[in-house]
């Protein structure tokens, strides 16, 4: 079985302008989380998939290896689907562009279930939330599964809704492994009215009948979604990079 990570990396972020090219340490976002993901042994191989020349150049020049993809992706599942139709693999495991901390164990974790089991479609991961600040942070997206780990819903708001007694909250982390089959059906899949509600492109899914296998994973990633979140990773890689150099 043939797995692929691939790396989403639109340059025209509403937040952070060029936020793929921003550097750290010596090195741009996209790097850091390139090299993370090629640690990942389970990967055949790894690439970026973007719509901007200048991402394609950095990731090249570094050694990488990038895709151009159309500009007028909604999302990073249709980027994935679009680089499905254009190299061999049998899963194809989004990794998101800007989380450079990204845990090699976690890449792992989301690749496990499509060994063995060809009913699994759909793969991704949580974690659970220590800081009470995320539960109602609405930037911070919730998962309850079954028991079979199945994904039940996914929401902004926190759930489950601890009434009467004391309960684990999920974070959910946006990496998701697909077979290379369901992204062939997803041009099928109309957006759902749940999912243009939350505003979260994985409901699509559920609300399709379509089983999403959630992984628990140890360690948290935190996303460069703002300049505060910037701040937050900028230390972390500084003393990543120190370290290594000592080993």
């Amino acid at each position: 079985m043939r797995f692929v990570g691939v790396i989403p990396a639109r340059y025209n972020s509403s937040r952070i302008p060029g936020k793929p090219l921003i550097e750290i340490a010596g090195r741009p976002l996209i790097q850091w989380v390139y090299d993370r993901a090629s640690q990942a042994s389970s990967l055949a191989e790894v690439l970026v998939a973007t719509e901007d020349e200048r991402v394609l150049r950095t990731v090249e020049d570094f050694g990488g290896r990038a895709l151009m993809t159309r500009s007028d992706h909604l999302s990073g599942l249709d980027r994935v689907a679009e680089v499905a139709e254009a190299i061999q693999g049998d899963v194809f495991v989004n990794i998101q562009g800007d989380e450079p901390l990204i845990a090699v164990d976690t890449i792992e974790k989301v690749c496990s279930p499509f060994k063995g089991n060809a009913r699994v479609q759909v793969t991704t991961a949580r974690v659970e939330i220590t800081d009470p600040e995320e539960i109602n942070n609405p930037d911070v997206v919730k998962v309850v599964t079954n028991e079979q780990g199945r994904a039940l819903y996914f929401s902004r708001a926190p759930i489950p809704y601890l009434r009467n007694q004391p309960g684990s909250i999920y974070k959910h982390l946006g990496i998701y492994g697909y077979r290379r089959e369901f992204l062939g059906m997803l041009p099928k899949l109309r957006p759902s009215k749940l999912e243009e509600i939350e505003a979260l492109e994985q409901l699509r899914l559920l609300e399709n009948g379509i089983p999403i296998q959630v992984v628990e994973v140890a360690q948290d990633s935190i996303g460069v979604d703002t300049l505060e979140d910037l701040d937050r990773v900028r230390p972390l890689l500084e003393n990543e990079l120190k370290e290594s150099n000592r080993g």
